[in-house]
């Protein structure tokens, strides 16, 4: 399973997926916003955080889905490997 976002460790990349242009300083439980950024609620945050997991196991699906088909059409897994470098 893919490595996934923890909004403690991850909380200011889920900021600037939110606001590219944020300007902030601080940690979670206490953000200086910056150069007239608007506050984004720890609520949006966590939805953001959420929405990149998501992404995240639709990836690892999509990758799952993809090795199955190629060993439906009789690769074996080293010549996946070859092919998908996993």
């Amino acid at each position: 399973m893919a490595q996934r976002y923890k909004l403690t460790a991850d909380w200011g990349l889920a900021v600037k997926e939110i606001n590219p242009n944020a300007q902030f300083t601080g940690t979670l439980e206490n953000i200086t916003w910056h150069d007239g950024t608007t506050p984004i609620s720890e609520e949006n945050i966590q939805a953001k955080i959420d929405e990149m997991n998501a992404e995240l196991d639709n990836q690892e699906t999509k990758k799952a889905s993809g090795k199955q088909k190629l060993k439906d059409l009789g690769l074996d897994d080293d010549e996946i490997k070859a092919l998908m470098g996993a």
